[in-house]
């Protein structure tokens, strides 16, 4: 028996049904996003709890708990950014994306994570060594500031007092003049993209927000949500990039859907955002047809750009069906079509 969704409309723009396939056994973590994307269970929902305590068993989630130190980090204790991909910052937003619950073996690696916070409440990879380095006033990497802001939240530290200065450090650094928040990466050829300022980065602070409950938003961060949304809006949401004679060109690879994706982003996950801020705009038509048209005949769609042999673990298979890049693709045409 299929499993039955609400708000069924949309469904009926799908080639075939996946949601069965997302809710198996097999992937605890999809089926615990899945039974909240779908089925709109309460996170106190006995399945929803049972599929949690499965993703703490999956051998996903014990791998990468399985490489962390006692003292909480994972590899290099001085950097909590190196190498990629497996360093404490990367192992943590993993976890949380995977949907692992709070932990002791979490916790200690969150308070090691906290000793890279400098006194503005911005992030910096190396751990400083004096109050000179704490007292750091370097203004970038907002993508790494929006990756830890997402998973602090899911592990449940909104309310602590470090992850508010964190929030307060986005609101004071971010530009209203030319929108976003820079970065000394950004961009390597000035004249090559329309933002001034760093467009992915920015799209990840974006995405943090945007899980945050409206009522637990201080009052400046709906201005910059809604700026933000706007110039992810006006680019197109992969239409950054600028041709030499000025018109606008794709960013390629953010037509490629992966997962997990790091610094890195996608369309698919800036549609994930856009939708869970309840945005619906003529603007996001071309990349959600994009979207509806990589979908294959059997409902599922394919993982083409991949981390595996970088990470603790594989996730997926590179260029075969993927249950994250479905389970990401369902949520987005649901809000966007079936609401």
């Amino acid at each position: 028996m299929s499993t039955k969704v609400p708000n069924m409309a949309w469904l009926d723009m799908l080639k075939a049904y996946p949601i069965d396939w997302l809710m198996e056994d097999e992937n605890p973590s999809v089926r615990f996003w899945a039974l909240q994307d779908f089925l709109d269970k309460d996170p106190a929902d006995h399945e929803i709890q049972a599929a949690q305590h499965a993703i703490m068993e999956s051998t996903a989630v014990k791998t990468i708990l399985g490489a962390q130190s006692p003292e909480g980090h994972w590899v290099d204790p001085e950097n909590m950014y190196n190498p990629k991909y497996r360093a404490t910052t990367h192992s943590l937003l993993i976890l949380a994306e995977l949907g692992a619950r709070r932990i002791p073996a979490i916790e200690r690696g969150i308070e090691h994570l906290f000793g890279f916070q400098r006194d503005s409440g911005h992030f910096l990879v190396d751990l400083p060594k004096t109050p000179r380095g704490r007292a750091s006033s370097v203004k970038d990497g907002c993508c790494l500031d929006g990756n830890i802001l997402y998973y602090l939240n899911h592990f449940g530290y909104l309310d602590d007092p470090r992850t508010q200065r964190l929030i307060r450090f986005q609101v004071e650094t971010y530009s209203r003049e030319d929108v976003g928040w820079r970065c000394r990466a950004y961009p390597i050829n000035p004249d090559g993209v329309f933002p001034v300022n760093c467009y992915m980065g920015a799209v990840k602070v974006l995405r943090a927000l945007s899980t945050i409950p409206e009522e637990h938003r201080i009052a400046e961060l709906g201005a910059i949500i809604e700026r933000e949304a706007e110039n992810v809006l006006q680019n197109g949401i992969y239409r950054y990039l600028r041709n030499p004679d000025g018109t606008r060109k794709d960013k390629a690879g953010w037509k490629r859907f992966g997962f997990p994706l790091f610094y890195q982003s996608d369309a698919l996950e800036v549609l994930d955002t856009l939708t869970r801020l309840k945005i619906r705009d003529p603007r996001m038509q071309d990349a959600v047809d994009l979207v509806r048209n990589e979908q294959r005949p059997d409902g599922r769609w394919l993982l083409k750009n991949s981390y595996n042999g970088k990470m603790w673990i594989d996730i997926d298979a590179k260029n075969e069906p993927s249950k994250w890049i479905t389970l990401r693709a369902l949520r987005v045409l649901r809000r966007y079509y079936g609401e």
